[in-house]
């Protein structure tokens, strides 16, 4: 008996579906899978018919991708040519896949209906759309086995509110459910009994308009957390402050000081959590976040590529994946944590390993491509589609109330206006008044203000009602940030 397909295609009236099919697995993704949805994504993408694309996994399965399938990595350990280049190829095209899924010109709706990790993020966050619910399961703890969060996780984790990101990243916290919603990661929260009709609407769309995709999933999302809600999340009030002020720091070391200072019991699970961690992956994953904040879309991926292949010749990604994965046991880090100024942990050290620009692969290996083969020439400093799918990070909010003259009062009123317009607001009265009154996006609201693609964003309006939660999140930012 033939063995069953990886990765299934199906067609949904004019919606393609590209189904994950390793349920056994969790789904977790391994090289066959990349080579099988690449081409066709590019096809659905160039297709005059295909006019939406969904990335999902198998009914019944618990998982929507747990991560990278890290077999082919572990393999490598062996130090063989040929299990190097299985590794570092592996990631390679991993990497130019997600860059494709965050460029496509086709709509792309990322269904997570189940866990995602690891490999699993970078094959849904990039999308335009992503949509939990409650069996949604989020995490990168890629620091727990000796690595960092890849996939272009340097690219969207600092772009989340505050230090969230940061905080993610490095203790591979797990978010669930509404939570995933509520932390920026998915752009909407629709209950799982809602899906099949959501579907069925999604296959019906005849357009390929971001605006129409993005009205047809409001019509079926959950109510939104209330403003209550958004104090008490597991991520939010008192500790959304304490994340704000402890991982801000420069470095691990500071990080460390700070949640010794803050004194309480969630810091103290915190600094325990992040102590069982690898500290070379931690001070790597530091610097790598705060270099992606900076850095373009493009960029990331390839500082993440030059990243892993020094990783893939590391003792702790080894010492990790087989002391968590296989041994269930505590890895023994190398070097470790009783001098974390030791050679090899300073940041010059971590500088010139991990972030020169060079390949770092044995010269033997020249069949594998020193540079990422990206399928496109786009990027951009933002997700060019996060003023309709997303709600405003907090850096949003800040940045339009620095910009309004006048009193807190007047401050709030255009704080609403602008929102609503970029988030859902229609009106020719409106849409006029924004292109007056605030130049439109391209005066780096939304911190795209770089000589980069694209500079203006496709996005204009939605179906006058705002997005789902949009009030409760921006009231629920001011109420946190006095200051603002």
């Amino acid at each position: 008996m033939a063995a069953a397909a990886e990765v299934l295609t199906r067609r949904m009236q004019n919606m393609q579906v590209l189904l994950l099919n390793r349920p056994a697995a969790m789904n977790a993704l391994n090289h066959n899978m990349v080579k099988i949805m690449t081409p066709k994504l590019k096809l659905f993408d160039e297709s005059d018919v295909t006019k939406t694309v969904l990335l999902t996994s198998v009914e019944g399965s618990r998982a929507f991708c747990a991560g990278g399938d890290i077999k082919a990595l572990t393999q490598a350990e062996s130090g063989a040519r040929e299990d190097i280049a299985a590794a570092v190829g592996f990631m390679q095209n991993e990497y130019e896949l997600n860059h494709l899924i965050g460029t496509a010109n086709k709509p792309i709706i990322a269904l997570i209906n189940g866990i995602a990790m690891g490999g699993g993020i970078g094959l849904s966050v990039h999308a335009p759309f992503r949509i939990a619910t409650e069996k949604s399961v989020f995490a990168m703890p890629e620091t727990g086995i000796g690595l960092f969060p890849d996939v272009g996780g340097s690219f969207f984790l600092p772009r989340l509110d505050g230090e969230l990101g940061t905080y993610l990243g490095l203790t591979g916290q797990r978010l669930k459910g509404m939570e995933v919603y509520m932390a920026g990661i998915a752009t909407h929260f629709v209950p799982s009994d809602r899906l099949p009709a959501l579907l069925d609407r999604l296959g019906a769309l005849d357009v390929s308009d971001v605006e129409v995709v993005n009205n047809a999933i409001e019509e079926y999302v959950a109510e939104p957390p209330s403003i209550a809600d958004w104090k008490a999340w597991s991520l939010g009030g008192n500790v959304g402050d304490a994340i704000n002020r402890c991982f801000a720091g420069k470095s691990l070391e500071e990080i460390l000081e700070a949640l010794d200072k803050e004194g309480t019991a969630w810091a103290k699970s915190t600094k325990d959590t992040i102590k069982s961690m690898s500290p070379m992956s931690l001070k790597v994953t530091l610097e790598q976040l705060r270099r992606g904040r900076e850095q373009d879309f493009a960029t990331c991926f390839r500082m993440e590529y030059r990243m892993v292949q020094e990783s893939l010749q590391s003792h702790d990604f080894f010492e990790g994946v087989k002391a968590r994965l296989y041994e269930r046991r505590d890895p023994v880090w190398n070097p470790s944590w009783e001098n974390l100024s030791a050679p090899g942990l300073t940041l010059e050290d971590i500088t010139k390993r991990f972030f020169t620009k060079r390949s770092s692969l044995p010269e033997s290996l020249s069949l594998i491509s020193p540079r990422l083969n990206l399928h496109n020439d786009l990027s951009y400093f933002e997700y060019p589609h996060r003023t309709l799918s997303g709600l405003p990070t907090d850096r949003d909010v800040s940045r339009v109330l620095k910009s309004v003259k006048g009193d807190r009062s007047k401050a709030l009123d255009q704080l609403s206006f602008v929102f609503m317009y970029l988030l859902g607001g229609s009106s020719l009265t409106m849409r006029t008044r924004f292109m007056q009154e605030w130049g439109g996006y391209n005066k780096g609201m939304m911190g795209t203000d770089h000589n980069s693609l694209p500079k203006v964003s496709p996005i204009r309006g939605g179906n006058g009602r705002g997005k789902i939660g949009l009030v409760e999140k921006v009231e629920s930012i001011l109420a946190r940030d006095s200051k603002m």
